[in-house]
């Protein structure tokens, strides 16, 4: 297959039109804390801002800026965080994370969306940029949770 049908391949009417609808981009007025998370090697960022109540979360605001995969990604995570809880964000993570790298299945639900981002395997220097959003939720969620600690 040529590089140009794989990039037509893996930017998928599906994926630019999630990265075309990312839910929950105004940011928290009075978050229970914030994360920026950055992709060294092509430069996406994404900042999460959560709030949480008895360990799950209830508030959730973004600021992505990202290529289309980062932004899909952020889209599929910012439509199911609500109401989860730091295992599930961690399961969310890893999953993807083993979809990308290790060939696994992709994330079960309520993350089985990001199923969508399955030929992002062969562009190993876009999985930084598809993890962004999920990397932000649980540094702010440990962040927040230990300020609730405190």
């Amino acid at each position: 297959m040529s590089s140009e049908t794989d990039l037509i391949k893996l930017y998928s009417a599906r994926i630019l039109a999630l990265a075309a609808d990312i839910p929950h981009l105004d940011r928290l007025d009075s978050p229970d804390a914030t994360a920026k998370k950055r992709a060294p090697l092509c430069g996406s960022t994404v900042t999460v801002d959560l709030t949480l109540e008895n360990g799950r979360i209830t508030g959730f605001g973004q600021d992505v800026k990202a290529c289309a995969l980062g932004q899909a990604s952020a889209s599929v995570v910012g439509q199911n965080i609500i109401g989860r809880n730091l295992k599930e964000v961690e399961t969310a993570r890893d999953q993807l994370k083993d979809m990308l790298i290790s060939d696994q299945p992709a994330p079960k639900a309520p993350f089985s969306g990001l199923e969508v981002l399955i030929p992002a395997r062969e562009f190993k220097n876009r999985h930084a940029s598809i993890l962004l959003c999920l990397e932000a939720c649980l540094e702010a969620f440990k962040a927040a949770s230990q300020k609730n600690c405190a």
